[in-house]
């Protein structure tokens, strides 16, 4: 079963089942200035788990574009991407945690005939009770499967950003892996840390499209899908497979690279891709002609425009730094005066960190006190 296919199956299940499918919303998120980048699918639903009426109905599903950052210097192994899509189906006060884990049940098992190893539940932790209500549902639907408890930091979720809905999940598990995260939305996490009870419970439920492929084409790792195969026989590495494809996608929702917010973190993946990969057009064409983003998603027209400026920019001056490492500059000259980023000096030359923190923070000092004798003449 194809990527694109089992991402149309998800969504034609949760319609049978009266939801409502919505379109993905662009990577830069419309009315939230809390996160950079859309992160979730239910981002555009923040709202409605708030009380706003929705006007698709109680009941949604939809394939979220999503991008997440924390994880950049994690990108190249197994599973970790900064680009993917989330399938999700939510409820604002439709359904509550009987009719979420069924659906979950049902689809996993039958519709796609895979077998769960376990699943996960919150344990309770701190003034937040123990999920007793999902095992007890999971195992009147299975008697025979293992039930996990986990505390906050594994079986807890949200809110995006400084503030907002959260609540207990309960998650499923194939093949050792986290498939699926079911939150139940029961509070309200204000910035100051304090948990208040929403007025109305709901669900946000959110499984990864690149993660489910996987299971379901029997792939080693996630880069080993039709997701990713056609885009890794030009690029090689798994940096630049990933690291285009999020970039292509940035640029389709009008990102475009500077040395601030979205702007910044775009620029770095460029960059890292173009150390791994100079040949990056190639990469770019896969991503735009792939099947499974047919009929889905726009690309935009000037994205190898964009990226080439960016490159050519780049390429200056690693050119520069690298002539420099061959005199014997060190890191910390590299990064100052030729301004390349610490993780690329690191693709170029060995950097002593502790050596380099040390040097930026005489800098950073000696910068302070020029600043000041500056003010006071």
């Amino acid at each position: 079963m194809q990527s694109a296919e089992i991402r149309q199956k998800f969504l034609d299940f949760f319609e049978k089942n009266g939801h409502t499918v919505r379109p993905s919303s662009s990577l830069v998120p419309e009315n939230d200035p809390t996160v950079l980048f859309t992160t979730a699918g239910m981002q555009q639903f923040k709202p409605y788990y708030l009380g706003s009426p929705s006007p698709y109905g109680n009941n949604i599903a939809s394939s979220q574009k999503c991008v997440r950052t924390s994880d950049i210097e994690e990108v190249g192994d197994d599973m970790h991407l900064t680009f993917f899509e989330m399938l999700g189906n939510f409820s604002f006060g439709g359904y509550w945690k009987k009719e979420a884990i069924e659906y979950a049940h049902e689809l996993i098992t039958k519709e796609f005939g895979l077998k769960i190893d376990f699943v996960s539940v919150f344990g309770g932790e701190g003034e937040v009770p123990e999920d007793k209500e999902s095992a007890e549902i999971w195992q009147s639907i299975d008697p025979n499967l293992a039930v996990k408890k986990f505390g906050r930091s594994d079986n807890f979720w949200g809110p995006t950003g400084a503030e907002g809905p959260c609540g207990p999940t309960t998650e499923v598990y194939i093949n050792g892996v986290e498939i699926w995260n079911i939150v139940f939305n029961e509070y309200y996490k204000d910035k100051e840390g304090k948990f208040t009870s929403l007025a109305q419970k709901g669900v946000d439920t959110g499984m990864g499209l690149e993660r489910l492929v996987k299971v379901i084409q029997k792939s080693e790792t996630v880069f080993e899908t039709d997701l990713f195969e056609p885009i890794m026989q030009v690029a090689k590495s798994r940096i630049v497979a990933d690291h285009i494809r999020t970039s292509v996608f940035m640029i389709a929702d009008g990102v475009t690279p500077s040395n601030t917010d979205r702007g910044y973190i775009l620029r770095r993946l460029l960059r890292r891709a173009y150390v791994k990969n100079k040949d990056i057009d190639p990469v770019v064409d896969r991503v735009v002609a792939h099947q499974s983003y047919k009929g889905l998603y726009t690309f935009a027209s000037n994205t190898k425009e964009v990226i080439k400026e960016e490159l050519d920019k780049f390429r200056k001056a690693l050119d520069a730094g690298l002539k420099q490492v061959e005199k014997g500059a060190d890191p910390f000259t590299l990064f100052t005066t030729y301004g390349l980023p610490l993780e690329i000096i690191a693709e170029v030359t060995a950097v002593d960190k502790a050596k380099f923190q040390k040097q930026m923070a005489e800098h950073k000092a000696l910068s302070s006190v020029a600043g000041e004798n500056k003010f006071k003449n």
